[in-house]
């Protein structure tokens, strides 16, 4: 391999982990709270808002029902106006952002529904406030299944990387697409699947060992 193609995969590799590390933290950053709303405003729940959570809920759906491939045209001008550009690695991110929150929304409610009732009913006994349930029972019980469902998102992000590459995105995709199929190059290909798979061992397992240190069951 030469030294020219080692510097190209180890750029695009970088690009890569940089579109995935953007959406990836902000789509933490906004899906866990989402998650957590979409869990505590059902009816019955301690901040019951049966209208509150049908919107979040029908505004969820839709963005988990649009297929990336889609979602990363259909956004342009929005990614232009954010970005200022619709090709690169930045411009990527947005699309990927977008397409990760209600993914992570509804990973995170899913996590929330393992946790027992009774604790949560122990809590409100006490004199806990919805704020202090959150933040003291809702959240470590199920942090464990946060952190997975968080370490999936990860997983998921590379693939959806990979796809952006097909639209200038940039990363392993865009070189697999533009210096290997195009230019009928099926070591390129190779190169770039396998970065792709060691990518996402790497992730996985450090995802379930964030899982195992934090099972305090």
């Amino acid at each position: 391999m030469s030294s020219a193609l080692i510097d190209l995969v180890w750029q695009s590799t970088l690009e890569t982990l940089y579109m995935v590390a953007v959406a990836g933290i902000i789509s933490a950053l906004v899906g866990v709270p989402l998650g957590v709303l979409l869990y505590v405003t059902r009816p019955r729940q301690i901040l019951a808002q049966p209208v509150v959570n049908g919107i979040l809920g029908i505004v969820t759906n839709v963005g988990r029902s649009i297929p990336f491939i889609i979602l990363l045209v259909a956004i342009i001008p929005f990614t232009r106006m954010i970005v200022g550009s619709s090709i690169g690695t930045n411009a990527a991110a947005v699309p990927l952002t977008i397409a990760a929150i209600p993914f992570v929304a509804r990973l995170v409610e899913g996590a929330l529904n393992e946790v027992p009732p009774g604790l949560i009913e122990a809590a409100q006994s006490m004199g806990a406030t919805p704020m202090q349930i959150i933040m003291k029972v809702l959240l470590p019980e199920a942090r464990g299944g946060i952190l997975n469902g968080l370490t999936i998102t990860i997983v998921a992000l590379v693939s959806y990387s990979a796809m952006a590459g097909a639209v200038g995105g940039g990363g392993l995709g865009d070189l697999g697409i533009r210096y290997g199929y195009n230019r009928f190059n099926p070591t390129v290909m190779l190169i770039t699947v396998v970065v792709l798979v060691i990518m996402v061992q790497l992730f996985q397992s450090l995802g379930d060992y964030l899982v195992r240190k934090s099972d305090h069951k």
